[in-house]
């Protein structure tokens, strides 16, 4: 298969990059590009919320801010990068074209792209540029909620929900520099126009997420197209 992998600061950079969890990472990703092509993007996390909170304290702009971050996700996939060593492609790339000529030479590592784009739809434009068979989103949420848990504790788990009534939860999600809801309308709208199969799992538990990219039984949300 082509996966490819949104793998969120939150998991792998929750106050700067977490090294246990990153070599979990790394082994689940060398064992799954055995046999499939893969490409995994970075979030910021913590980190790079900070440091967009300096930056509008000082006067930057939202598109400023979103550089910030870039910049942010960018040293957290380098640190992913180089753990991987030679699994890895040997270049870490800075926009979707780029990502695409390199796709399948090796385990592909990024962080964002652009201003305005998070690092979930960036993920998903891959996707959709490669004609990937698997979206993966892995964050610290271990399934898609019929309502925000933080806020209603009656909220319930989904096991499975289609792209659309997705849209309709995530609705209203903020689209500000470091705070981006669990998918960003741009992602959104990529995975309903691509009709990618797409995965939700909390992605610190690497072999719920082995479970689930590999058909098994799984804790999180399929996302039909």
């Amino acid at each position: 298969m082509k996966i490819v992998f949104s793998v969120g600061g939150s998991i792998l950079a929750p106050f700067g990059v977490d090294e246990n969890f990153l070599f979990k990472l790394k082994d689940f990703l060398i064992e799954l590009s055995g046999d499939n092509d893969l490409a995994v993007v970075v979030g910021g996390g913590k980190p790079a919320r900070d440091d967009i909170k300096v930056a509008r304290e000082k006067g930057a702009t939202w598109a400023q801010c979103d550089h910030i971050g870039v910049l942010a996700t960018r040293r957290n996939a380098m640190a992913l990068l180089n753990v991987l060593g030679d699994a890895a492609s040997p270049k870490m790339p800075e926009s979707i074209h780029e990502a695409g000529k390199l796709f399948g030479n090796g385990i592909l590592v990024m962080g964002g792209t652009e201003p305005g784009h998070s690092t979930d739809a960036v993920a998903c434009l891959l996707g959709d540029w490669v004609g990937a068979d698997l979206f993966v989103n892995a964050s610290n949420v271990d399934a898609v909620y019929d309502k925000n848990p933080g806020e209603f504790p009656d909220a319930l788990p989904l096991k499975e929900v289609s792209i659309y009534e997705l849209e309709k939860i995530l609705a209203g999600g903020g689209s500000n520099a470091g705070e981006y809801p669990l998918l960003d309308h741009v992602a959104l709208k990529v995975l309903a126009r691509s009709g990618i199969k797409t995965l939700m799992v909390n992605g610190r538990d690497i072999e719920n997420m082995r479970k689930a990219v590999l058909g098994g039984i799984f804790r999180g949300t399929i996302v039909h197209p």
